[in-house]
């Protein structure tokens, strides 16, 4: 009897064995990975539903009045009409003031910028007999000092007349303005009329008041009492304040005759007539007129 032959059996008994456990590996690996199935709903645990606590309302808003619509810019307000003839011969302080009101508000500063305190020294207008109180500003001098109120009735538009930003110099068109001054908001001319040369030559003194002023008794009126008596006859002068501080003190008539002087020369006044005058013209005076400026004559007086 053939033993390998009987025993065939042997064989397919392990082949069938190691199919089998093929399959049993494979199905195993897929059940591992399957997803988990979801919890039932019968599991889950029910939450409790809170309710939010209600919120204090926030406070009202305030309500803000709403400003005002600006209605022109800066460049628009440079062409106002009030800046230029003839809306400038009627503008009052207050039309001024509305947008340069701290030419006035402005003070002068406390010290120096080399630390030179105001109040431990004078300046240089502060050393003169008429003005009397604490240093002030260009402008405050001008318009608001108490001396300046007793002699004259300054206004803005005394010393400015508008600005043209389109032409400050005469001559560079064909239709340009023939009386501007380059880079000044002032006539020169307006500020000579104050702070010009004492004009000795025109009087005949030897020399300079303040050295010639002595042989009058430093008293202005010793001659002018009856001579020129027609003067200060002008809207921005107070003609019967000026008489009244130079009879006091004859000061008050140099401050604006050559003791304030800024210029090297001096104004050429109008020669007004005055009672007595006579018919003699002087030399130096035949070119004057006889008239103040237009602009400065007083409103219902005779031109």
């Amino acid at each position: 009897m053939n033993a390998g032959t009987d025993k065939w059996w042997v064989g397919v008994l392990a082949l069938v064995i190691a199919v089998v456990g093929g399959f049993s590996v494979h199905f195993m690996s897929n059940s591992n990975s399957a997803p988990a199935a979801e919890p039932s709903t019968a599991t889950t645990t029910t939450t409790k539903t809170t309710t939010a606590a209600p919120q204090p309302e926030a406070p009202a808003t305030p309500t803000v009045a709403a400003a005002p619509p600006i209605t022109s810019d800066y460049q628009s307000a440079r062409y106002d009409p009030i800046h230029f003839k003839p809306a400038i011969d009627k503008a009052t302080d207050a039309d001024c003031l509305k947008c340069h009101q701290e030419v006035l508000d402005t003070n002068t500063r406390d010290a120096s910028p080399a630390g030179l305190k105001k109040v431990s020294t004078l300046a240089w207008y502060q050393t003169l007999d008429t003005y009397d109180g604490e240093q002030m500003t260009f402008h405050q001098r001008h318009l608001t000092a108490p001396f300046i109120k007793k002699v004259a009735n300054m206004s803005c538009t005394t010393c400015h007349q508008g600005n043209n930003p389109r032409d400050e110099v005469s001559g560079t068109a064909a239709d340009s303005p023939t009386d501007l001054t380059m880079r000044k908001m002032v006539d020169p001319n307006t500020c000579l009329m104050c702070h010009g040369q004492f004009p000795y030559q025109n009087m005949g003194l030897p020399g300079p008041w303040h050295e010639s002023g002595v042989g009058f008794q430093n008293n202005c009126l010793l001659c002018h009492a009856a001579i020129r008596t027609t003067r200060h006859k002008v809207n921005f002068l107070n003609a019967a304040g000026i008489e009244q501080e130079g009879v006091a003190n004859s000061d008050s008539c140099y401050g604006c005759h050559g003791g304030r002087a800024w210029y090297r020369t001096s104004f050429p006044y109008p020669r007004h007539a005055w009672p007595g005058a006579g018919a003699t013209v002087p030399e130096w005076a035949k070119d004057r007129p006889t008239e103040s400026d237009l602009r400065f004559l007083i409103e219902g007086s005779k031109p």
